[in-house]
């Protein structure tokens, strides 16, 4: 029997909960521009009208994923982090949970990545755009922490260095997605953290040698 039926009489919210996961799945084999609401009830093994007595119509269900991802994912992070008094390695706990994250949740980045790329400023869109706004404000503060106790230098460019953190996450997502390996990651994330680390470690004589380029 179908996961998704045994589940048929949950409560609403626990529906809504399982909804978006069963979109998450899909999304991880799926593109999600293609995903319909037809796909996600065949894939539930419910009708559709069984679905939309949890949502009005599909873009309600688009803004519960990303209501989803970023609760998770910053729940995520945010527990990996707490704890540790190193900036530093608050910074790297973070990175694999991340990292974590998204083998588990494959799904999840390719529905981030394909509602930042739309064109209208749909409510989803929105939640996508404020996750990263929030995860970037995050990061910046751990920064500044490091910076505060004298494990990173004060001529670190806190927010370059948050956005290079984001962006070395989406390098690796975008290659595992290229290579059919989400597993991936997980192996190549300590590598790239440690350069990166020694990077913002050493973030003085790096802007020197900018300055004297430019």
């Amino acid at each position: 029997m179908n996961a998704y039926v045994r589940q048929k009489n949950l409560p609403a919210d626990e529906r809504r909960n399982v909804t978006v996961e069963a979109v998450v799945e899909l999304a991880a084999r799926t593109n999600p521009s293609e995903i319909t609401t037809a796909a996600i009830a065949k894939h539930m093994n419910l009708t559709q009208g069984a679905l939309f007595r949890h949502f009005p119509n599909k873009e309600a269900i688009w803004k519960a994923v990303m209501s989803w991802v970023a609760e998770r994912l910053m729940a995520r992070i945010d527990t990996a982090a707490e704890g540790i008094t190193s900036p530093l390695d608050s910074m790297q706990a973070m990175f694999h949970a991340h990292v974590t994250f998204v083998a588990e949740h494959p799904g999840a980045p390719r529905m981030l990545f394909g509602e930042l790329q739309g064109a209208k400023a749909t409510p989803s869109k929105l939640l996508a755009r404020e996750l990263m706004e929030q995860y970037a404000a995050r990061l910046t503060r751990v920064i500044e922490a490091g910076k505060a106790c004298g494990e990173l230098p004060d001529e670190l460019n806190s927010k370059s260095a948050a956005t290079l953190f984001i962006g070395m996450i989406q390098g690796l997502v975008m290659q595992s997605l290229i290579a059919g390996d989400t597993e991936r990651m997980r192996a190549d994330a300590p590598h790239v953290f440690a350069i990166f680390r020694r990077g913002i470690e050493t973030a003085q004589t790096a802007n020197s040698d900018v300055e004297g380029i430019s």
